[in-house]
Parts: structure tokens; sequence; C-alpha cells
């Protein structure tokens, strides 16, 4: 059985975790209200955005734009993964990571050369000496900004434009709930028009608009920035699941600690009452034999 002393020191050791976990939970749930804030208003915008290019689309020939055009058979295609800088957010980066493990590994694209760029540390350390890395974007999923959306779209833009890729992915973690996250993958290049609109496209074109400028030149300068709209959603998505996750783990990490404090002060009192017995029966045993 430990010690009185051993048993102090496990106690004072499960209070500092528990004080430790208590305050990250308290400070993931801050962020987590901002981040939900910002990826509300985030989206009031992208809607609009949306609901437009559909109009623009419908009226004038995709193929117009270059950012529209599909090239079949796709085989180069960049992959764009988002995760998380830090630990101690459960499952959150794992269950994306076998995910994306899961559809690079599909049959379907075993004749693809698929290359991976990475915004957070967790998923360039896993996939650095398995997959070649185009790109990875630095400090960018702890505290994302659209800046940091406008600059990783134009690189992607770019690189699209210039066929080095045929196609590009997104791979980020859906954000549900404070508990629950869902692992999904989404085109982002090439941009198809029925997706960026929730109106049929008969409806949309059907209402006519003087424009000015013309509508290829407006489509021209609004589809950037839908791909951009697209990255910073997702980053905030990230962001919202990675202190969803991480509140909820600290949670629990916090209940599991209460409850070790419980247990092991039961047992320490225990040890302490056994050594008090211990102590009488010496004192009554030694008593007993000087009076014999």
């Amino acid at each position: 059985m430990p010690s009185l002393k051993e048993y102090k020191a496990k106690l004072a050791s499960l209070k500092n975790t528990r004080k430790m976990t208590k305050t990250m939970k308290m400070v993931s749930a801050s962020k987590l209200y901002r981040t939900m804030d910002a990826q509300r208003k985030a989206t009031a915008m992208a809607e609009q955005v949306k609901k437009m290019i559909q109009r623009l689309a419908a009226a004038i020939d995709p193929s117009a734009d270059p950012l529209f055009q599909v090239r079949d058979p796709a085989r180069r295609i960049l992959v764009l993964l988002i995760t998380s800088d830090k630990g101690l957010c459960g499952g959150f980066n794992n269950n994306l990571i076998k995910f994306v493990s899961r559809w690079l590994e599909d049959d379907a694209r075993a004749e693809q050369d698929i290359v991976l760029s990475c915004c957070g540390r967790r998923g360039h350390l896993f996939f650095r000496s398995r997959r070649e890395i185009y790109r990875h974007y630095e400090g960018v999923t702890q505290k994302p900004g659209y800046h940091h959306a406008e600059e990783i779209g134009a690189e992607l833009r770019q690189n699209f434009l210039a066929g080095q890729f045929d196609e590009v992915y997104l791979a980020y973690n859906h954000f549900i709930n404070p508990i629950s996250q869902k692992p999904v993958i989404e085109k982002l290049l090439p941009v198809a028009p029925e997706e960026d609109a929730d109106a049929p496209v008969e409806t949309a074109a059907a209402v006519d608009y003087l424009l000015e400028p013309s509508r290829e030149e407006l489509l021209r300068r609004l589809l950037p920035m839908t791909v951009d709209f697209k990255l910073y959603y997702a980053l905030l998505e990230n962001a919202a699941g990675e202190n969803g996750a991480r509140m909820t783990a600290m949670d629990n990490a916090t209940t599991n600690a209460s409850k070790l404090i419980d247990l092991y002060t039961l047992l320490r009192n225990r040890a302490r009452q056994a050594a008090i017995t211990k102590e009488l029966i010496e004192i009554i045993s030694g008593a007993e034999a000087l009076k014999s």
C-alpha cells in the first residue's frame, strides 16, 4: 500500500491537473463563441455572393471563365488539408486524417497524382513522411482571418490556371456542434456553378438585370471572391470544431480528475486510518506487555 506521503503527492498533482483542464475548457469555450459569431457573419455574406454568381452563370456560358473549366481526365490533384496546430482536442485531427487517408487510397484515384498542402501542424506532421507535401501554411488555423484565405486562395487559383493542378480539393472538419464534427472533402476548383446556389438555374435565369460592368467582367471579379470565402469558411469551421472538441475533451478530463481525486482521497483516508489503528495496537500491546 502506498504511503501517506505518496497519496498526498498524487492528490496535489491531480488537483493541479484539474485546475489546468478547467481553465483550458473555459478558454476554449470563449474562443468557440467568438469563432461561431464570425462564422455566422461569413455565412450571410457567402450566401449573397453565391446567389449572385448563380444568376450570372445562368445567363452566360460558364466555359467563358477559366475557373469554371473542367479538365477531363484530371491527372494531377491538390488536396488542401486543414487541421489544428495543437493537440488536446480528442479525436478531432485523427478522425479527419483517417478520413483523408481512406479517400487518398481509394481505387478510383489509383492513377491520379495527388499531392497535399497543409494548414495546421497536425496534418503536416502525419503526412510529411507519407505523401508529397506541396506547401505548408503556418499560423493560419489558430486565429483564421480573411486575409489568410485571400493569400491561400490566390496561390491556389494561380496554380490551377497555370495548369499545375487539374483539380483542387478542400479537406476539413465540418462543425455540427461542440461535441460533433464531421470530416468532409469538397471540390474547390474548378468552380461548379450548380454548387454555388440554392435556387434552380431556371428561376435565376428568368430574372434579367442591367449590369455595369458586363456579366462576364462581374463574374470574373466575383469568382475569386467565392473561392476565398469557401476557404475562409472552412478555416472558421475548423477553428470552431477545434475549440468545441478541446472544450469537450477538457470537460471530460476535468470530470475524470475529480473522480480520481475522490478515489485517492478515500484511499488516503483509509491508509491514514490504518496507520492510526496500527499505532494504537502497538501502544496497547506495549502497555499490556508492561503489565505482565
